[in-house]
């Protein structure tokens, strides 16, 4: 099975850049690869019906975020996950850019 390479990753910070939530933006709660979705906190608020049950006596409306299409979504920001991994990226680039110097041992004869 091979795995699908999206730009946006879960933590990431986005915009929405088409669409009816164009303008809005947060942060990425699920990415569902498959199906080329996205679910963004805050963004395409569901209203979902939930029956009588012991957790909800009364039944309930329960909000909850909807899938978004990912082409219609930009990068902000990157979670941080990929920013810590980027960060030791750059540290052990910058220790490779700066040769250490090597000392002269004289020989006693």
């Amino acid at each position: 099975m091979n795995r699908i390479k999206l730009h946006v990753k879960k933590g990431d910070q986005v915009e929405v850049i088409s669409g009816n939530f164009k303008g809005s933006s947060g942060k990425v709660l699920e990415v569902v690869a498959r199906k080329q979705r996205v679910l963004i906190e805050g963004v395409r608020m569901i209203k979902r019906h939930l029956r009588k049950s012991q957790d909800n006596p009364q039944g309930k409306i329960a909000e909850r975020e909807g899938p978004i299409h990912i082409s219609n979504v930009k990068v902000l920001e990157r979670g941080e996950k990929q920013s810590k991994k980027r960060e030791k990226k750059e540290a052990k680039a910058g220790k490779d850019a700066a040769p250490k110097k090597k000392k002269k041992v004289e020989k006693a004869e």
